[in-house]
């Protein structure tokens, strides 16, 4: 099993062609939904506080989690009381639901119970995110905004500020579903009121976002931490001289084991589908070896970890100028419409 995306698309070859009369029929009904909102059909709701969306155009992992992290500590830092709004993907949950910090990620998805773990915020999920924001203010009125967790083609719930997480390396083709892994065009980047640029962006892509702010991120991490529940942390030196077995179960494992390869760990990778259920089986590896996941995988496997089983927490680097921008854009309003 992989990780990865089809690898069709990553060129425009004579399958993804096949394709295209999908995508455009895809692309007509996703102008018709979003148009029909605009206008006023479809009813767009405004939740009592403000709503910060992190999302990206295409499918696969580009950063949001860290992100989401990474937002919510800015926030606080500035005064304000955030909570959290997940689809939940992965999970079991029919309806809405609040997410315990000891919750199943199996039955509240693995991105919700992390954020949940890590920041400490009230955790919503649902495939309405506007039934699970209300949920949440019910339950935590105390919250004064709203940080949404994937949700930039939601557009039943209305938004103050809109981020888009972007690791161009994922837009592969350039082309929309499914002929390509675009959600929503790249035009759809102009009407953003942030970029964050996980990795490079190219010229060409810089050129299309006149205009927009853009910031650099990159996500960070050195220190490992054991799935015993210990709380033993251990440096990159821990592993040198021995076989390192790391498992992702992330939308680009890749990522994650050059990540650690950079570390100057001798890395046998093993990718797994996005939101893998993990099993026990799956992290089998010979005696002696070490194993090391993503703190994404980790919530899901600690309950039958074997020993010697690591996670490497990452946080998201991005410069201040960026959090600066989004109070900016909370306290006078958007730029785009």
């Amino acid at each position: 099993m992989t990780g990865r995306a089809p690898a069709f698309w990553a060129q425009r070859g004579p399958l993804a062609r096949l394709l295209l009369p999908l995508s455009l029929v895809f692309i007509v009904l996703a102008a018709l939904r979003r148009g029909l909102y605009r206008l006023g059909v479809l009813r767009v709701e405004r939740l009592p506080v403000p709503v910060i969306v992190v999302g990206n155009i295409a499918v696969g992992g580009s950063g949001k989690t860290p992100v989401a992290h990474w937002l919510v500590e800015r926030l606080r830092t500035a005064g304000r009381r955030p909570g959290i709004v997940s689809r939940g993907y992965g999970g079991r949950i029919e309806g809405t639901a609040l997410v315990p910090p000891d919750g199943d990620p199996a039955v509240y998805g693995d991105e919700p119970v992390l954020l949940a773990r890590l920041t400490g915020c009230p955790v919503a999920v649902g495939a309405d995110r506007p039934a699970a924001a209300h949920a949440l203010l019910a339950e935590h009125p105390e919250c004064d905004l709203i940080v949404c967790d994937d949700g930039l083609q939601h557009y039943r719930l209305a938004r103050d500020v809109e981020l888009a997480v972007v690791d161009e390396a994922t837009l592969g083709n350039r082309w929309r579903l499914p002929a390509g892994p675009l959600r929503e065009g790249l035009g759809r980047l102009r009407e953003v009121d942030l970029v964050l640029a996980h990795g490079e962006l190219s010229p060409a892509l810089q050129e299309r976002l006149p205009g927009r702010a853009v910031f650099p991120m990159q996500l960070s991490g050195q220190v490992f931490r054991a799935l015993d529940g210990s709380g033993r942390e251990v440096g990159a030196e821990h592993f040198h001289g021995r076989t390192v077995h790391a498992y992702a179960g992330i939308g680009r494992p890749e990522r994650f084991f050059a990540h650690l390869r950079a570390l100057g760990l001798a890395v046998v990778g093993h990718a797994f589908p996005d939101h893998h259920r993990y099993r026990p089986e799956d992290l089998a590896a010979e005696e002696g070896s070490a194993r090391v996941m993503t703190s994404k995988d980790a919530v899901k496997c600690a309950a039958f970890a074997p020993a010697d089983c690591w996670e490497l927490p990452v946080v998201a680097d991005i410069p201040p100028g960026a959090a600066e921008r989004i109070l900016e854009t909370l306290s006078h309003g958007r730029q785009t419409a």
